[in-house]
């Protein structure tokens, strides 16, 4: 019997709002492998509500379990390896000793940002030294809602390291996976459905790339979009839509998903509150 993907938002399975859906193939020999969801206007729409009822909670949580609810993802992703390296394997023409290499590295890069939950506020936050009677102190705050564009050509490891960053830091999440090697992020979905992470976390929509990101970029109610997965023309066109509320916006670039990843993504989506207090006598 053939598995069924469904969309991710809200913490449940919808189909896609409209019915649709669309033909995914082995990148090698072509051969049929789903039907995935072919998501709508509608269907984003509905993940950004989820995704804005699930900001109080998420950002509100302590960094620490954040932290510990990101760690136990990671183990149900290392307990599903065999799966992942099978849709990694057909989604980006590897073999499979080749594929589980990369799901062992998105695994670990989980753990690398779910262990910064609780330390990049000591590094981006701190006293400020002003002239007079008051302690100066920034903090780190979260973004808000997220629309994370992941990798068309990294399908497991690149989708990892895009969204990873954004909830360990507090935001919550949209996610639009990869138009030709979408069923990796639809199983992900899965995994955080049987995790701890709280329903409307992360939303995860496939289907035309273009399609679903227009809607995002102009969404009122998405704080920052993470251009990634977009191409330069497309990225183009949805920064200008994205303007037009001054959300965050993170442009493409060429990415070698294996390297260091460093801090970068985790700042992106911070947003730095100051506040003076009086000093005692």
């Amino acid at each position: 019997m053939f598995k069924t993907y469904k969309l991710y938002v809200g913490g449940k399975f919808p189909r896609s709002e409209s019915g649709r859906v669309y033909e995914v193939t082995d990148s090698t020999s072509g051969a049929w492998l789903a039907n995935a969801p072919l998501s709508s206007r509608k269907d984003a729409r509905d993940a950004v509500v989820a995704a804005r009822k699930a900001v109080g909670g998420w950002s509100g949580a302590t960094a620490y379990n954040r932290g510990q609810v990101l760690y136990r993802v990671a183990e149900m992703l290392e307990g599903r390896a065999d799966q992942f390296a099978r849709e990694v394997a057909e989604a980006e023409g590897l073999s499979r000793s080749e594929a589980a290499a990369v799901v062992e590295a998105a695994v670990d890069r989980w753990v690398w940002y779910a262990g910064w939950t609780d330390k990049i506020a000591q590094v981006v936050g701190g006293a400020n030294p002003v002239a007079g009677p008051f302690f100066n102190l920034s903090t780190p705050e979260p973004t808000g809602v997220v629309a994370v564009l992941a990798p068309q050509d990294s399908s497991f490891l690149g989708l990892v390291s895009v969204l990873a960053p954004v909830i360990a830091t507090g935001n919550t999440a949209v996610v639009v996976a990869s138009q030709k090697a979408p069923l990796p992020a639809l199983s992900l979905g899965e995994v955080l459905a049987t995790s701890d992470v709280p329903g409307g976390v992360v939303n995860v929509l496939s289907g035309k790339t273009a399609e679903i990101a227009a809607p995002l970029a102009a969404h009122q109610d998405v704080n920052g979009i993470d251009l990634t997965g977009a191409s330069a023309e497309l990225a183009a066109e949805l920064e200008a839509a994205a303007a037009d509320n001054l959300k965050r916006v993170r442009r493409p670039s060429a990415e070698d998903w294996s390297a260091d990843p460093g801090i970068g993504r985790l700042t992106a989506w911070l947003e730095t509150k100051t506040v003076w207090h009086p000093m005692g006598v």
